[in-house]
């Protein structure tokens, strides 16, 4: 199996993640074992959560994704088999949120009491926070690396601007620096990424693990009308791709898809996997089965023509004609 390194550090992880968010929401306890289990058993490594997994469907209360994953690290004893990613500063309830000093160095100990770990492989800012100076966030991310607490450092939901500004502050103190980025990056969302974050990775050296890689589950080519999501979880998010340039997309993953004996899902990701700064999409799923269709994207080769189709499909301007 493949392995590309996160960002500069020594950090290094199969080409595709899987994302916690399912876990304790839409993939019970047991599922998820068999999820997680399947997974790692089947060569890959980097598992992605946030402390605030599932927080959504339990009446405001997060947790149940790092819970669950540190139940059954106890159980499988599979922890040195496995990059454990979670993130800090999304909402645990509405008080808790941020990245100020105190509250990193108090969640981080909860995120590793749940995951029952003695230190996390890389913890991320889960979205900015501008009340925060930047100087007080980067000084206590790199008090927990020199604690030995996390390993590397990384960053979500982050503008160009404030990204440069973080590593900037880093290089001027001599303070670890985020190593990586979690991007929303697909084929259908690209121009947020790739307008200023991806030359601006690039530069610096920076992995990146774009999540909502299958586009809330509409790049696997299942939701194709409004009635096709009537009734499902992500039902909300999905129903913004449904318009020409969405259905472009379907199109282009269906021919190419076809050509290769492969699924929409798995062209999709293997797509991410042919961006020069892409270290490892993020992709999740409910069932082994299903999870066990989407490992086939690490294998699949796209040729420079199928590339190039799905390049124009999904192209910004496409869309405008």
């Amino acid at each position: 199996m493949e392995r590309r390194k996160l960002g500069r550090s020594e950090l290094t992880v199969a080409p595709l993640a899987f994302g916690g968010n399912v876990f304790g929401w839409t993939a019970d306890e047991q599922t998820s074992f068999a999820l997680l289990d399947a997974f790692v058993d089947a060569g890959f490594n980097l598992i992605d959560t946030a402390d605030t997994y599932s927080r959504w469907a339990h009446d405001g209360v997060g947790g149940q994704s790092e819970t669950i994953i540190g139940k059954w690290l106890a159980k499988s004893r599979k922890r040195d088999r496995v990059v454990l990613a979670t993130k800090v500063g999304g909402p645990m309830s509405d008080e808790c949120r941020g990245l100020s000093k105190d509250y990193i160095q108090s969640e981080v100990e909860e995120s590793l009491r749940r995951l029952g770990v003695d230190h996390i492989d890389l913890y991320q800012a889960h979205f900015d926070d501008a009340d925060t100076p930047q100087e007080e966030t980067m000084e206590a991310f790199n008090s927990l690396v020199t604690a030995g607490k996390v390993r590397v450092i990384g960053a979500s939901n982050f503008t160009p601007a404030r990204l440069e500004s973080a590593l900037s502050i880093c290089r001027s103190h001599g303070f670890a620096r985020y190593e990586t980025l979690q991007p929303e990056y697909n084929l259908y969302e690209r121009e947020g990424f790739e307008r200023g974050l991806a030359p601006l990775c690039e530069a610096e050296g920076l992995g990146v693990i774009p999540y909502f890689s299958l586009a809330a589950g509409f790049l696997t080519g299942k939701y194709r009308s409004e009635a096709d999501v009537e009734g499902r979880a992500r039902a909300a998010t999905v129903k913004k791709y449904l318009n020409l340039r969405g259905m472009r997309i379907l199109a282009a993953l269906d021919e190419v898809s076809e050509d290769l004996g492969a699924t929409p899902a798995q062209v999709a990701l293997a797509w991410l996997m042919t961006r020069p700064v892409v270290t490892a999409p993020i992709a999740s799923a409910t069932s082994v089965e299903q999870l066990r269709d989407l490992l086939v994207a690490a294998e699949l080769q796209l040729d420079a023509d199928a590339v190039a189709e799905l390049d124009g499909a999904s192209a910004q301007e496409v869309a405008a004609r």
